[in-house]
């Protein structure tokens, strides 16, 4: 009987120090949860804080690159009306746009008018506003110019 007791007190004693541990554990798991979710919460907060002030600078940004766009793109076409900076006959000059903005033949009216046998010269012309600078494929088209690799074709077509 004292060992039936005995086992009874150290079966109570394993199952008491069984939910006092099960309790300790789902407590320390239930706060750790609500830190972390607190956490969590304070995370998001400051992503969304910080999205809303980048958003706003980020959108002004594209605006701005916008305008510089356009207003390049304007001037493209507007360039051959001012003379004291387009040195070249309007008329001579053929917009393409891409990859560069002129094929200007100057002289070619001139001569076409009958009124000149000077040479005509051919220059392919790039417009740029503000801090703009020629890209990669500018670049290489004037590299090309420069360096003489460029020459005529006539194409015959026989139909």
């Amino acid at each position: 009987m004292e060992s039936a007791i005995f086992l009874c007190m150290v079966f109570t004693d394993i199952l008491i120090g069984l939910s006092i541990g099960l309790i300790l554990a789902t407590s320390v798991y239930l706060i750790m949860k609500m830190q972390l979710r607190h956490k969590i919460a304070m995370v998001e907060k400051e992503f969304s804080q910080t999205w809303a002030e980048q958003e706003s600078s980020i959108r002004k940004d594209a605006a701005d690159r916008s305008r510089y766009v356009l207003k390049g793109k304007i001037a493209e076409h507007m360039v051959p009306m001012y003379k004291d900076v387009f040195k070249y006959d309007p008329s001579d000059a053929r917009f393409l746009g891409a990859p560069i903005d002129y094929v200007i033949f100057d002289g070619y009216t001139a001569v076409k008018d009958g009124n000149s046998d000077e040479p005509i010269t051919v220059v392919l012309a790039d417009i740029k506003t503000g801090n703009a600078q020629l890209n990669r494929t500018e670049r290489k088209i004037k590299e090309a110019v420069e360096q003489g690799r460029v020459r005529w074709e006539t194409i015959q077509l026989d139909f």
